[in-house]
C-alpha cells in the first residue's frame, strides 16, 4: 500500500471521489486529512477550473487535504487518471496528519507527519503562479470558480 495526498476534485464530497469508490479501480481507504508540512500554490486555473497543485516548494500556502491508502492496482489507475507524467508529476511530499481513520486508532497525541505521494504540475503558464493561493479547495467554494467536470467537456 502506498499513501496518496489528494487536495482537489478526489476528495470526499467533491466531483470525482466516486473513482476512489470504484473498486474495479484497486483499493483507496480513507487515512486522515492532512496538511502539506512545506508550502505549496494551489490554484484553480484553466478553462475548465481545475485545482492545481504547483511544484513549487516554499511557495505559496500549506495546503489541506486527504491522505488515502491505496493499492498498486489504484496508484497505476489514479497515474492513468491525472494524465502522469503527461500533465501531472507524481512526486512524494510530507504531510501532517490532522486527524487518523485507521481502524483501532486513537487521536493523535501529537502532530504525525507521513510521506506521501501526490500529483503536482512541474510545468505550467507563468502566469499561474501569480493567481490566488488556496489553502484548501471546494469545487462549490466562495472563489467562484465552478469545476467543468470530465462528463461535460
Amino acid at each position: 500500500m502506498a499513501l496518496v495526498f489528494l487536495y482537489g476534485t478526489l476528495k470526499r464530497g467533491q466531483p470525482n471521489h466516486r473513482v476512489l469508490r470504484n473498486g474495479a479501480h484497486g483499493s483507496a481507504a480513507f487515512r486522515a486529512r492532512g496538511r502539506t508540512l512545506e508550502p505549496y500554490p494551489l490554484v484553480i486555473a484553466g478553462e475548465h477550473n481545475i485545482p492545481w497543485l504547483l511544484h513549487l516548494p516554499g511557495s505559496g500556502r500549506r495546503v489541506e487535504g486527504e491522505v488515502y491508502a491505496v493499492d498498486e492496482r489504484m496508484l497505476r489507475f489514479l497515474d492513468d487518471f491525472e494524465s502522469c507524467p503527461a500533465l501531472y508529476q507524481r512526486t512524494v511530499l510530507r504531510v501532517q496528519l490532522l486527524e487518523d481513520r485507521t481502524p483501532g486508532a486513537e487521536e493523535l497525541p501529537e502532530p504525525t507527519a507521513v510521506q506521501c505521494f501526490v500529483y503536482s504540475r512541474a510545468t505550467f503558464p507563468p502566469e499561474w503562479a501569480q493567481l490566488p493561493h488556496h489553502d484548501s479547495y471546494d469545487s462549490e467554494g466562495p472563489h467562484g470558480l465552478r469545476y467543468n467536470p470530465r462528463e461535460n467537456r
